[in-house]
């Protein structure tokens, strides 16, 4: 079976349905998301359009927790958006009450066998959504992932591919769908193959430059939103 492995989208449908479409023509059959489908940029409700029909399996990530934050105190929101810009709060404003109550619920693990072949999903880490795992990190982070006893742990939260071996255990991070931060502008997603388990990692081009143009008009005061977006 075909897995698509993406996260981080951060409101960036542009570079969603470049993925997805993507994912239609190469037969992938379902979707493992690492979280962060909001935060930083402007189209949640087009991102959570387009996932609907697929069949997929999600955690949270850290911006589902501030989007629960934020509803349990508001006044965190012009905390959160002067460094993170509107994104949680066009959440708020173009999602239903069921859709933000299925954001801020989402598990913060998941663990799905296919083929035989256990995958734990979820986005910072295994035992914390927030800790960041990144290909140079400590050899500790990436043996106490060892821990859990799966085949594959798939991560998210720092926006860089990666895939390591440790042992028996193979930990991925398909980098991000909508905001990577490895200097390769596009859509950052994997294929996995639950037989071999192979990944595939993908690199989708899509009009950043019109996402960018929305970030710079949007969220003149934070020139990040727009420069990671085509920064090499």
């Amino acid at each position: 079976m075909k897995l698509g492995l993406l996260g981080d989208i951060h409101g960036n449908a542009l570079a969603l349905e470049s993925v997805l479409n993507t994912a239609t023509e190469l037969g992938v059959e379902k979707l493992l998301i690492t979280g962060d489908l909001v935060g930083y940029y402007f189209q949640p409700g087009k991102v959570m359009e387009l996932l609907a029909p697929w069949n997929k399996f999600i955690v949270k990530g850290n911006h589902e927790d501030m989007l629960a934050s934020i509803i349990e105190t508001p006044s965190l929101l012009a905390i959160i958006e002067k460094k993170y810009g509107s994104g949680l709060g066009l959440a708020l404003e173009q999602l239903s009450e069921e859709q933000v109550s299925e954001l801020t619920r989402l598990p913060e693990t998941q663990t799905i066998t296919e083929n035989s072949c256990q995958i734990m999903l979820c986005h910072g880490s295994p035992w914390d959504t927030d800790q960041y795992i990144y290909p140079d990190s400590a050899e500790e982070l990436f043996k106490k992932c060892t821990s859990f006893g799966v085949n594959i742990i798939i991560i998210g939260h720092t926006h860089y591919p990666m895939c390591r071996e440790i042992g028996t255990t193979l930990i991925i991070n398909p980098g991000s769908v909508g905001q990577p931060r490895n200097k390769q502008p596009g859509a950052s997603w994997a294929v996995l193959d639950t037989e071999t388990q192979k990944v595939a990692f993908r690199n989708e081009n899509y009009n950043i430059q019109s996402v960018v143009d929305e970030a710079i008009r949007i969220q003149p005061q934070l020139p990040y939103l727009a420069e990671v977006l085509v920064r090499t």
